[in-house]
Formats: structure tokens, C-alpha cells, sequence
């Protein structure tokens, strides 16, 4: 090979690794607490064995109501604002791709519970099943358990209401354990 083709290959050589950038190989490099996103923590990621038990988060992210611990810890505070007519009901339960379905079969339950401050708003509503391991009637002992951890000032109304909105399975190991 002549050394004038030599020359233009090398040249072109030398753009090419400089346009690709530093190599796979290469350190990366060290950022500050800055860089980070600072909403990582807000948005947890869902260990996909639970996804299962989850509702849709697009469908239902959950909802809250403007209370305060006093509030929800008034005994019948739930009861009181318990009211989720048939039609919205049947609202949940067809944009979750359920006609029909047997009665036992599910519950529209709300993902942030009443006792916790969670609304009536169909965002907050799902069709949880009561088939399986991880049903309605064990989400009920969770929402209980951070009831009881909130009106005695072992959690914030905040905390509480995030981590069942986001991942009750996850919640529901963290503070009662394995179902």
C-alpha cells in the first residue's frame, strides 16, 4: 500500500474514533449527587413477581383526599365517606377488560383505602380478585396494619399512602412479612 493511501486512512481513522467516543472499556465517569435523578426514589421500581397483584397504574395511580391524621383515625372516619355507586363500579371493572365476572370473583376496591385517606375518584379504584395469594383479603390486613402504624405515629399519612399506591406486596412483606 502506498504511503499516499496510508495517510488519508489514518486521518480518517483518527475522526472515526474521535466522533465514536470513548471505548466500552473505559471508566465511567464520577457524578455528584446533582446528576442523579432526584425523583428516582418517588418512582421505586416494582419487583415484577408483584405485577400480578397490582392494578394498572395508569388506570389507577391512586387518589387522596385532603385529610389529616385526626380525621382518618375518628373512629367510623371511613363509613362516612364510603360511596362508590354501581355505575362507577361498572366503570372499573369494564376499563380493566371485566364484563362479567362471578360474584365472589372480585371486590372494586380502592388502592389507597379509605382508612389511609384514599378517595372515591376512579383513579383510586380497581377490580382486586379474591382468588390467589396475594388477594383482597390480604391487602385488607396491610391497609389495618398502617391504619393502626399512622394513629400511632409510627408512619406518616404520607409514607403510608405512597407505599401502598406504589407496590402494596412490597408494603404489605416490609411491615407484616411473607403472606
Amino acid at each position: 500500500m502506498s504511503k499516499r493511501l496510508l495517510i488519508p486512512i489514518a486521518v480518517l481513522f483518527l475522526i472515526v474514533a474521535c466522533i465514536s467516543g470513548p471505548s466500552a472499556t473505559s471508566i465511567p465517569a464520577v457524578t455528584d449527587a446533582t446528576d442523579q435523578n432526584p425523583t428516582a426514589d418517588l418512582n421505586p421500581t416494582i419487583d415484577p413477581a408483584h405485577q400480578p397483584y397490582l392494578p394498572n397504574p395508569q388506570m389507577t395511580p391512586g387518589d387522596v383526599l385532603d385529610v389529616s391524621i385526626t380525621d382518618i383515625c375518628t373512629p367510623g372516619y371511613s363509613s362516612k365517606v364510603r360511596n362508590v355507586p354501581d355505575s362507577v363500579k361498572t366503570q372499573v371493572y369494564l376499563e380493566y377488560g371485566i364484563p362479567s365476572h362471578q360474584p365472589g370473583d372480585y371486590e372494586v376496591d380502592h388502592l389507597v383505602s379509605l382508612e389511609l385517606g384514599g378517595s372515591n375518584s376512579i383513579k383510586n379504584l380497581w377490580p382486586e380478585p379474591y382468588h390467589g395469594d396475594l388477594n383482597a383479603h390480604v391487602k385488607d390486613k396491610l391497609e389495618n396494619k398502617l391504619h393502626d402504624m399512622v394513629c400511632n405515629g409510627e408512619i406518616n399519612l404520607e409514607s403510608a399512602q405512597h407505599e401502598i399506591a406504589t407496590d402494596w406486596v412490597a408494603a404489605y412483606i416490609k411491615y407484616i412479612g411473607q403472606p
